[in-house]
């Protein structure tokens, strides 16, 4: 069949699934609110923008008003020949678990209004479930190349917050994009799925820091005890320590037919780093 994919949001995660859609020989573009004539890039606010569209990825974030893209295009989303939908969501949506285990079929249960607003996002994707495939992405933390512990470390911001029994899920941007091509080039019929797109391996804060600086090969900041950490965090940054939960991806994987490239913190924070060195080497003029 034809394949026809837009990426809507021109970001961090969308970038590297747009990317891994060119090398499969994909024909797929992404939005801007400020196109400015790139190839491959399209205004968000085109009319005509999801004409002919088979694919659609949404990294755009909610507001207030809900999902910008059913705000913006509600008539284009019904009337497009789609496909497969897939939402790019969070593991927030399920909640404080107190540390314990989240499956793909456990019932969500946001405790945070933004949490709140990805649910009621996925909700809108919903709509299109009787005639559309809808993959539900409920992803954990995301970190990758320029936005991991080791830039945290070098800038002198990283931290070694001691909570015991406090871990986090995240995932790989490039297992991300891997993930979401995986599951548009074998999209199953038309419903709503929910798949997990988080590590085998959760982690404490402090352990990510660690690790992040044994590679460096340098001394990791002092541990801080929580109390002294949370008295200084901002609004955001206590509503993630304010939640705690540990999520499998076990039936993704199943899902999708595939394993992580990054199965915990460790093998991802050594591809950057060795990525970032060969990058060093290959710019160091020769002697």
């Amino acid at each position: 069949m034809q394949r026809n994919l837009l990426i809507i949001g021109k970001g961090y995660t969308g970038e590297a699934i747009l990317d891994l859609a060119h090398r499969a020989g994909w024909t797929a573009r992404i939005t801007s609110r400020q196109a400015g004539g790139v190839p491959g890039v399209v205004a968000f606010d085109d009319p005509a923008l999801l004409d002919g569209v088979t694919h659609l990825v949404i990294t755009a974030p909610p507001g207030p008003a809900g999902d910008p893209v059913w705000a913006a295009h509600a008539a284009g989303l019904r009337a497009a020949p789609l496909a497969w939908v897939g939402y790019i969501s969070t593991t927030g949506v399920y909640g404080d678990r107190q540390g314990g285990w989240v499956e793909e079929d456990t019932p969500p249960a946001p405790g945070q209004a933004r949490s709140q607003r990805r649910l009621d996002a996925e909700n809108q994707w919903r709509e299109l479930a009787p005639r559309v495939a809808v993959d539900l992405f409920r992803t954990g933390g995301i970190y990758g190349p320029g936005r991991s512990a080791l830039d945290d470390v070098r800038a002198g911001t990283a931290r070694c917050v001691v909570k015991p029994g406090h871990s986090f899920s995240r995932i790989h941007r490039d297992d991300i994009a891997r993930a979401v091509m995986a599951a548009a080039h074998r999209p199953p019929g038309p419903g709503a799925r929910v798949l997990h797109l988080v590590d085998d391996t959760p982690g404490t804060q402090a352990d990510v820091t660690l690790e992040a600086c044994r590679l460096l090969g340098v001394t990791p900041p002092p541990p801080t005890p929580f109390a002294e950490a949370y008295a200084r965090m901002s609004e955001m940054g206590r509503s993630f320590w304010d939640e705690s939960r540990l999520v499998s991806s076990r039936q993704t994987k199943r899902a999708l037919g595939m394993d992580w490239a990054y199965p915990s913190y460790r093998e991802g924070l050594a591809a950057i780093f060795a990525a970032e060195r060969a990058e060093e080497g290959a710019q160091r003029p020769a002697e």
